[in-house]
Parts: structure tokens; C-alpha cells; sequence
């Protein structure tokens, strides 16, 4: 009898047990987030600030939602990247199912949001509302990930909850590797969406 698990109680242990996956250690595994990234104009930067501002303030009401966090910081975001431009595509609340060999379980989820280019999936992203940690939110994304229905293209992914990103590269060939970046937040004096969104645009024009 097959069992369904949801892909938000997924853990880790369990992707590295069912489908064999590893951390990749090599930073040459995921410079995209590292090396040559495009500059920030003073323009972005005043968005970026304004983002930051608005997030910010909202914090102070709690509970903040998962779709408060797609609106006021994610779609800005992926618009100043580049994402809502042709050649892409998104796609939001996109299911899946995903099984291991053994095939006794079978994984169920949504992808928040899906870009993607004709049929090959680009970006995975997986948002949480404000209090939500993305430790919890890392391996529901790789969960995603290793859906990809075309395997031998890599796919890139970002888990946030609005104050903090995290972004991730998954590769599934002879075995199945991902790596992680740093972790960015809002919380520093200094606004490091300028980042996230130096790495957006990174992934954007790579991914053109």
C-alpha cells in the first residue's frame, strides 16, 4: 500500500537515506552565487531600501503570512532580477508527486513559485511566513527539486521567509548533489538584498 508524506515534513535524513542525496562541499560546485556578479544601480538600491522599509514595518504586526512575504518582498524582487522578462515563465502553486525506487512512498507538494524556460525548470522558490525557519524550509525545496522532470539540467532554488534567503543548487546525475549559499538577512544595519539581488540577477542572465 503506498504511502503519501507531504513535502513540508520531509527532513533531510530522509532525502539522503531515499534518494541518496549529498552535500556538495566544492565551492566550484555553485559559483553563481560567488563569482562575477553584476553590479547594483543607485535606482535598485532605493527599491531594495524601500523593500527592506516595508518589510520591516510590517514585522512589527505579527503574524506575518507566507503570501504577505511573496507580495511585499519576493515579487519586487524577481521583477528588478529579471524573471518576469522574456524568455521566462512563472508558474505558482505548481504540484508534484515524487517517489523513491522502492516506490512504498510517495511525496506530495506545491511549489510556491516555479520559473521556467519552455519546458526545463530554472528557479524553485520556496516562501515561509516571517517566523518560519529555513532549516525547515531547505530540504521541502529539495524535495522539489529532485522533481524536476528533466534531471540533467541543474536547477537553482531560494527558500525565504522575507527576512532571510538562502540560496540553493541542485544537480541530479550519477548521484544527486546540492549546495547551499550564505545565509542573508534584513536584520543587519547593512541591507543585504542588495546581495540577494546581485545573485538574482546572476542567476537571471546565466539562466537566459
Amino acid at each position: 500500500m503506498v504511502q503519501f508524506i507531504q513535502a513540508q515534513n520531509i527532513g533531510l535524513a530522509y532525502l539522503e537515506e531515499k534518494f541518496n542525496l549529498q552535500q556538495a562541499k566544492n565551492e566550484a560546485f555553485f559559483p553563481e552565487w560567488l563569482d562575477n556578479l553584476p553590479g547594483i544601480t543607485d535606482l535598485e538600491k532605493q527599491e531594495l531600501d524601500k523593500i527592506k522599509s516595508h518589510f520591516l514595518r510590517l514585522a512589527k504586526y505579527p503574524p506575518l503570512s507566507e503570501e504577505t512575504v511573496k507580495l511585499v518582498v519576493l515579487s519586487p524582487l524577481l521583477n528588478l532580477a529579471g524573471f518576469y522578462d522574456e524568455p521566462f515563465f512563472m508558474r505558482s502553486e505548481q504540484s508534484i508527486e515524487i517517489s523513491a525506487e522502492d516506490k512504498g512512498e510517495v511525496i506530495r507538494g506545491r511549489i510556491d513559485v516555479l520559473v521556467i524556460q519552455e519546458e526545463f525548470w530554472l528557479l524553485v522558490i520556496e516562501s515561509k511566513r516571517s517566523s518560519f525557519s529555513l532549516l525547515e524550509a531547505i530540504p521541502q525545496a529539495l524535495t522539489y527539486m529532485l522533481a524536476n522532470p528533466h534531471p540533467e539540467k541543474a536547477v537553482f532554488g531560494c527558500v525565504t521567509n522575507g527576512s532571510e534567503f538562502i540560496f540553493l543548487k541542485f544537480i541530479q546525475e550519477n548521484i544527486s548533489q546540492y549546495a547551499l549559499s550564505d545565509q542573508f538577512t534584513l536584520l543587519k544595519r547593512k541591507n543585504e538584498l542588495y546581495e540577494v539581488l546581485s545573485i538574482l540577477k546572476n542567476l537571471s542572465q546565466t539562466l537566459s
